[in-house]
């Protein structure tokens, strides 16, 4: 397999073909950005985290019987996964309040959602990623019917995966966000699970461990995310 010419810049990950049409290399940058770019600074190792963190992730998700586009691990910042058709609508599930939520309904962070939320947002930078409901997803052809009940029982089951993953390593799973895309006509999570796409607290003190702490400017956000890796058994 050979990486060939440049697919798709984003704002921390870049997309390259490769010489077979049905697979993709990603390659993690040290770009961290926030707020729709507004923000955007260079952390070191942070590419090399993300990628092997999302590989980590992918392969339990992978276990439990949830399709992804991983492949194979490349290299500390490049990874082989599947070309999905994506489908440009992010799927969030809210296990607590924190961020947009908090804004939008004036709840207190932190407080437990049972059941948990489920939410559509519209992967669209240039709106802001506006909230869209099924209705929309329908009307627009985003997605057909059974797509959208397909990423939304996988995007549930991934919830039950990794609140007891995280769990077990101390911390609290708050939200995430999650992406699908159609391979062969089929539903396959895609893009990437890494602490750049989910709220993680300690269980105990609550203290903030994903990308809220560069939304934030908490600090010590590349040193978070290897503790968050390390808590769940994964060491670089």
């Amino acid at each position: 397999m050979q990486k060939r010419e440049e697919l798709y810049r984003g704002k921390a990950k870049t997309v390259y073909r490769t010489d077979d049409e049905n697979l993709l290399v990603l390659h993690f940058r040290n770009d961290t950005s926030a707020f729709d770019g507004q923000k955007v600074e260079q952390l070191q190792r942070k590419g090399m985290v993300n990628n092997k963190f999302n590989h980590y992730i992918m392969q339990k998700l992978e276990a439990a019987g949830i399709p992804t586009q991983m492949e194979q691990l490349l290299s500390d910042d490049e990874c082989l996964v599947k070309k999905l058709e994506m489908i440009p609508v992010e799927c969030v599930v809210r296990n607590r309040a924190a961020g947009s939520i908090c804004r939008r309904l004036g709840v207190e962070e932190g407080l437990v959602l049972n059941p948990p939320t489920f939410e559509f947002f519209l992967k669209n930078d240039a709106l802001h990623d506006p909230m869209v409901n099924e209705y929309h997803i329908r009307s627009f052809g985003w997605a057909k019917d059974e797509h959208i009940a397909k990423m939304k029982e996988l995007t549930f089951k991934v919830n039950d995966v990794l609140t007891a993953l995280f769990d077990a390593g101390g911390m609290v799973l708050v939200d995430y966000k999650l992406e699908f895309g159609l391979f062969n006509g089929e539903i396959v999570l895609g893009d990437e699970f890494s602490p750049d796409g989910c709220r993680l607290w300690d269980k105990e003190t609550n203290k903030k461990m994903d990308k809220d702490r560069f939304r934030q400017g908490l600090g010590d956000v590349i040193e978070a995310y290897e503790e968050v890796a390390n808590r769940i058994g994964l060491t670089f």
